[in-house]
């Protein structure tokens, strides 16, 4: 009977090369009471002809006649090389041992996001050990923010090692040094205890195989057990109109401010929700052009309720800021301005409370021509070009439908660079995003761009430990409150 291990990883310093110890595995089987053999007998190839060997294998007896096989792979390219050499060691593995040195951040980080993934599909139900080696040196305070949980100094934090052991299912043991107690007590006994484990699986699986053939020489069909009752989960309820809505009263990542005719600030707002409403502001914030339009009615009507004013002696130019400073609108309307903060607060909540909006209007006016000249602006801001009279009955017409899913929505600026003012890094790749519908969707976006935090004044942020092909899928649920992975 044998047991076969496989070790993965370099446990050395990239950047202490010099005087280094003899390697983890090597160190275990020269001190182990529990294996037999010299290392002139255990090391077979590592002197052959290749200069840099892809793995090396070692042999040795364990419990006194028990055949131990070690394949020791410190370079990770044979998953790049040889592909069906590394299938086959690992889908032969009874242990795995997976090395790295703490110190060495790179290697851990590339090694997790190429090599790790492949590793979890070839795995067959084995015992994964993972050996963080050598003590921190120059480990700065790890980072606070809220989106990554991994330090931003140059060592491997013990965080780090354990997310990892949990994506394995794995035992994580820190290995401050190679000497008799680290090696022989702390990772033999685990290593042996696992080695036990494999050789009892190993008598169990004979055994029953030995019983089946002297019993019988049919097949039985399979025993099923019922299944376990799943427990019932119930929905939540959407807050998606409810989070928009909200944005509009903290007023945070503002970008446009409209004004009156007279140059007094009339509202805060913010572009990417206006233009996922309306393509008069699409048409506004240049977002789409005149030719892309080709409707002279939505074209006609911005130009005659909005301006935008980029003179640097505005009145009150002086306090905002001096980085990005929120776009200017001048309303040129003055009845269809005084109204507003009620249109705005009609358009985050997603464009179907007409009826409020109407009622709203009226209280403000006497004159019935005034409130039928301010509905008529509303209505050929939600005009969708190329549609005639289709909001002629708002009542029917968006009782059918709310605009936020029938007209524009923010689906169209996910994942593109319109508007976009946070660009997020991840696996080689950027996500460009909108600040303004991440801190209304998500509490810990809004916790992260408003707070004591490198990444609330940072265009480029950086994401750890997710792939991009999940961040996505989290975008595409804040952005349209729905998530169809893999489409």
């Amino acid at each position: 009977m044998s047991i076969h291990i496989v070790a993965l990883g370099n446990e050395g310093d990239a950047f202490h090369q010099d005087n280094r110890p003899s390697g983890l595995i090597r160190t275990y089987l020269g001190r182990s009471p529990l294996v037999s053999g010299d290392e002139s007998s255990l090391l077979l190839n590592a002197t052959s002809a290749v200069a840099r060997p892809v793995f090396t294998e070692y042999q040795a007896s364990a419990f006194g006649n028990v055949k131990l096989v070690v394949h020791d792979c410190p370079v990770w390219d044979i998953f790049d090389s040889d592909w069906y050499t590394s299938r086959n060691l690992i889908g032969g593995a009874d242990i795995i041992v997976i090395k790295y040195n703490v110190n060495d951040k790179f290697s851990f980080h590339e090694v997790k996001d190429d090599y790790i993934p492949v590793i979890k599909r070839a795995l067959n139900s084995v015992p994964v050990i993972i050996a963080a080696v050598g003590t921190r040196q120059n480990e700065e305070l790890p980072c606070t923010c809220p989106l990554c949980t991994s330090d931003r100094g140059s060592c491997v934090s013990t965080t780090e090692g354990i997310q990892l052991a949990k994506e394995l299912g794995a035992t994580y043991l820190e290995l401050h040094s190679l000497d008799d107690f680290y090696i022989g007590k702390y990772f033999g006994g685990v290593l042996e205890y696992f080695m036990i484990q494999a050789l009892n699986q190993k008598t169990s699986e004979k055994m029953k195989k030995r019983k089946m053939s002297n019993s019988f020489h049919g097949i039985r069909p399979p025993q099923l057990e019922q299944p376990e009752k799943m427990p019932v989960l119930k929905a939540e309820a959407s807050h998606y109109n409810a989070d928009l809505n909200n944005l509009l009263f903290c007023c945070q990542c503002v970008d446009v401010v409209f004004y009156n005719p007279d140059l007094k600030e009339a509202a805060e707002a913010h572009k990417i929700v206006l233009c996922a409403v309306s393509h008069v502001f699409m048409l506004l914030f240049n977002v789409k052009s005149p030719a892309d339009i080709q409707d002279s009615s939505i074209i006609r009507t911005t130009q005659d309720l909005f301006a935008i004013n980029r003179d640097p002696a505005f009145p009150g130019a002086s306090q905002e800021s001096p980085g990005n400073p929120p776009l200017r609108v001048i309303v040129k309307d003055a009845l269809f301005c005084s109204c507003l903060s009620d249109i705005l607060r009609f358009i985050y909540s997603g464009a179907f409370q007409w009826e409020e909006l109407e009622e709203d209007i009226r209280k403000k006016f006497k004159d019935s021509g005034d409130v039928s000249n301010v509905i008529e602006k509303v209505k050929c801001i939600l005009k969708t070009p190329g549609k005639f009279n289709c909001l002629r009955n708002c009542k029917t017409y968006q009782a059918r439908k709310p605009l936020w899913f029938y007209n524009t929505s923010l689906k169209f600026f996910l994942n593109k660079p319109m508007l976009a003012d946070v660009v997020f890094e991840i696996q080689g790749t950027t996500v460009p995003a909108h600040r303004a519908v991440l801190v209304a969707r998500c509490e810990v976006m809004a916790a992260m761009f408003n707070g004591n935090y490198m990444e609330a004044k940072s265009v480029l942020i950086p994401v750890y430990g997710v792939s991009k092909e999940t961040f996505l899928s989290f975008l595409e649920y804040l952005y349209t409150d729905s998530c169809c992975p893999g489409v």
